[in-house]
């Protein structure tokens, strides 16, 4: 094996280009910079080939591109294989499209910010017609009861409730803890540390319970929504069951989304229990206030049915959103995994940003309202 080379001869007034060595990928090393240049100042009329050794597509490349030379058909003969690989290359790389211009930065910037925006009403478009549908379906399921699928409704709610009472009990938990203790550091420095349990309870009662459990579920059953139901769809099974007659909303959402309705109060109040049992113990041990102390507390304050009752209206809603976004996200999967996992992250951050932006409204709504 020898490293490819060249010389350029000129001899009454014909110039000349002799190829030696290996003319391959492994062998051309720099020699493409030397050969453009050498090139640029003549006008080749035949070439050499009798020192040639290995010829492939990347030596013939690296001629193409010199200066962009065009070797006459004849100047092969010696070697007729060499000359198809050249006049192969030669043809691909003329009729090859230039690269596409690069648009300046700002440009780009824009155009990224418009398709943004595209998607965004892409999405709403979509979103909206999926909650009609849903509508629809919820409305069958109401005039046709036998046809509810009763097994489904039950698995469902085992698997999005019932098996999530543990992470929801232990988050709340440690949530209320941590409520209890900033509000006895910082109480206490006003000799206020008694107002600690009015703190735990509202904002564990009123807010925290119920938006915590609301984020762990989206982040738990509307993930799992969207991967279930955008499986089905990779592997057509939805559209099986829509050639056997069978309504996919009734078989696939209207069990979750039902299952979500009635598992998220129950997940809200164990929270909330949670919740205070955590304040409870924090406030026992740093304050000394007694278990009896902080439940007779919670019961001479006439407004904490008004706080549980906020927290208890909420935790509806949030359950039709984190099933309704779940769903509608594994129904919009495409035939590719890629598309399963971006399905599965939208249907996560979208139920949350839904969840933390519905909570602001009825924080405004109860403000109005005085409750």
């Amino acid at each position: 094996m020898a490293a490819a080379d060249f010389r350029i001869d000129e001899d009454e007034g014909r110039t000349t280009l002799r190829l030696t060595g290996d003319w391959s990928a492994t062998e051309l090393g720099r020699i493409s910079r030397r050969l453009d240049q050498e090139l640029s100042d003549h006008d080749i009329q035949a070439v050499d080939l009798t020192e040639l050794g290995r010829f492939d597509t990347a030596g013939a490349l690296a001629i193409v591109q010199a200066s962009n030379v065009v070797l006459p058909k004849s100047a092969w003969t010696q070697r007729p294989e060499v000359g198809r690989v050249y006049a192969m290359v030669e043809k691909l790389e003329r009729e090859s499209a230039e690269p596409p211009r690069r648009s300046p930065g700002w440009i780009r910037t824009f155009a990224k910010i418009g398709r943004g925006v595209r998607d965004f009403f892409e999405e709403a478009v979509l979103s909206m017609a999926f909650l009609g549908r849903l509508i629809v379906a919820v409305g069958a399921a109401f005039r046709h009861p036998g046809r509810l699928r009763w097994p489904a409704w039950f698995s469902q709610g085992e698997r999005a409730g019932l098996d999530a009472i543990p992470i929801v009990m232990v988050t709340n938990f440690f949530i209320g803890a941590v409520i209890a203790f900033l509000g006895a550091n910082l109480l206490t420095q006003f000799g206020a540390g008694v107002f600690t349990v009015q703190l735990v309870a509202v904002a564990t009662l009123r807010e925290l319970a119920v938006l915590i459990t609301a984020i762990l579920l989206a982040g738990r059953s509307s993930s799992s929504f969207a991967a279930e139901i955008g499986s089905m769809r990779m592997n057509q099974e939805v559209d099986a069951m829509q050639v056997m007659g069978v309504n996919p909303f009734q078989a696939l959402v209207i069990p979750r989304l039902a299952a979500m309705v009635v598992m998220m109060p129950l997940l809200t109040f164990v929270g909330i229990l949670a919740g205070l049992f955590g304040g409870l113990l924090v406030t026992w041990s740093q304050l000394s206030y007694g278990p009896s102390f902080f439940i007779q507390r919670m019961i001479e304050d006439p407004m904490m049915g008004n706080h549980l009752m906020v927290g208890m209206v909420k935790a509806p809603v949030f359950a039709i959103v984190i099933a309704a976004i779940g769903c509608r996200q594994g129904m919009a999967v495409a035939g590719d995994v890629e598309s399963l996992g971006q399905r599965v992250t939208s249907a996560v951050v979208q139920a949350i940003f839904a969840i933390i932006s519905l909570d602001a409204v009825f924080a405004l709504i109860f403000l109005e309202l005085n409750i």
